[in-house]
């Protein structure tokens, strides 16, 4: 590894602490394992899959692939949050997996820090992929690995409930129509809206689409366009269109309190689909409107296939066929299934949709999405992040103004 890669990782060590991507749908478990083979017949995968286990269709393709490569596989899972952590201290031990699987908005932190190969280097092809999914990916005018599929945010509706208060779904078309629509549903009785603003990631997350769809930018966090995204949620929870619990919800409680069938929406993602099918009432799902009308840009969840900065470059050529059959056409599909993820590639897409008609909404929500690290903010993001969601909880609880937080936040990133 070249000293100025080793000096970059050093620094970036401290920052192992990194953002906890929680558009994923992971569930909690942990692995442990050395990184680099012991032998040069076998190639290391690191994933943050704790979920599935020998057995699973998942672990059946790396092996399958491992095969198809003339190698075997020694994989290893660990926790979302782990993963960068360790990614950062095999690198500085030159111990790195041949093969990383690590959430889209870490990756510019481990490439800044000279941890990937860039795809020039390691010659994965990327022609297929949405250029918006990608740019998740790119940090410097580079490009490091490929996405093995994409989730994002979206609008559950409960059919039933805006049935009973004469709401027409496709009336729903910006902010104001939305708006208009929990007005009516709180007349009825029933509750309007739910929605994570905890202060976590997750708070960010689910505040970017309005933030975006305002046309506001992380850049500038004390814009208009900022204070209105901050203005509209702050007004739904003064008029009790959203509840006052949206403070502490994470996603998941979020969905909870859409599942009991009191609410008319939730923003949520696709990994509640499975949730949905069993809430026991009719539901649809809808983009996030942006303010003007159109479909808001939400932050894109979903993992990238990295092939780490290795001593042996030689290892190189199999890690990229390794990546290569991951995410070929015939095992994205699969692979996005068992995720609930949407393909980030056109033809794999026309597949799913083929398969599964009710997936359009999500479909077009992906095409609009946008990487939270996108334009180029790369290691400044988690910063951008933390002092936005500080703005959000001062500007909801009330301490603060909506302009107030905001131009707080911006002063601390500066």
């Amino acid at each position: 590894m070249h000293t100025s890669s080793r000096r970059r990782l050093t620094a970036a060590v401290a920052l192992s602490t990194l953002v906890a991507v929680t558009g994923t749908a992971c569930s909690s478990g942990s692995g442990s394992a050395s990184a680099g083979g012991a032998d040069s017949g076998t190639y290391t995968v690191w994933d943050p899959y704790p979920q599935f286990d020998k057995a699973s269709a998942w672990a059946k393709l790396l092996d399958a692939c491992g095969a198809k490569a003339g190698v075997k596989i020694k994989r290893t899972a660990f926790d979302t949050s782990d993963l960068s952590g360790k990614a950062l201290l095999a690198a500085q031990q030159d111990n790195s997996a041949d093969v990383l699987v690590v959430d889209n908005p870490v990756v510019s932190t481990l490439a800044e820090a000279g941890v990937l190969t860039t795809t020039d280097e390691n010659k994965l092809d990327t022609s297929a992929v949405d250029a918006n999914l990608l740019a998740a990916g790119q940090s410097g005018g580079k490009t490091y690995g490929t996405p093995i599929g994409a989730n994002t945010l979206a609008l559950y509706y409960n059919k039933d409930v805006l049935k009973r208060a004469g709401v027409d779904i496709s009336s729903i078309t910006d902010w104001t129509s939305l708006t208009a629509a929990l007005d009516q549903v709180k007349k009825t009785g029933k509750k309007g809206i739910t929605f994570s603003a905890i202060g976590t990631e997750e708070g960010t997350f689910q505040f970017l689409p309005w933030f975006w769809g305002a046309g506001a930018k992380l850049t500038d966090l004390d814009s208009d366009e900022a204070a209105a995204a901050l203005s509209l949620w702050q007004d739904w929870t003064k008029k009790g269109y959203a509840p006052n619990s949206v403070l502490n919800n994470t996603q998941t409680t979020s969905w909870q309190e859409f599942a009991s069938g009191d609410y008319a929406f939730a923003e949520n993602g696709t990994w509640q689909l499975a949730n949905a099918e069993k809430a026991g009432f009719d539901y649809g799902v809808l983009p996030i409107p942006a303010s003007g009308g159109g479909s808001a840009p939400a932050p894109t969840g979903g993992e990238f296939v990295t092939i780490p900065a290795q001593g042996d470059t030689g290892r190189y050529a199999t890690s990229q066929k390794l990546v290569s059959c991951l995410t070929s056409t015939e095992n994205l599909h699969a692979t996005d299934t068992t995720l609930s993820y949407v393909a980030p590639t056109g033809e794999v897409r026309d597949r799913q949709l083929a398969a599964h008609a009710e997936l359009k909404p999500w479909v077009d929500a992906v095409k609009a999405a946008k990487g939270r690290t996108s334009d180029d903010l790369g290691t400044k993001y988690p910063r951008i992040s933390e002092q936005l969601w500080k703005a959000v909880q001062s500007a909801l609880s009330g301490a603060q103004s909506p302009e107030d937080a905001l131009a707080k936040a911006q002063s601390a990133v500066k």
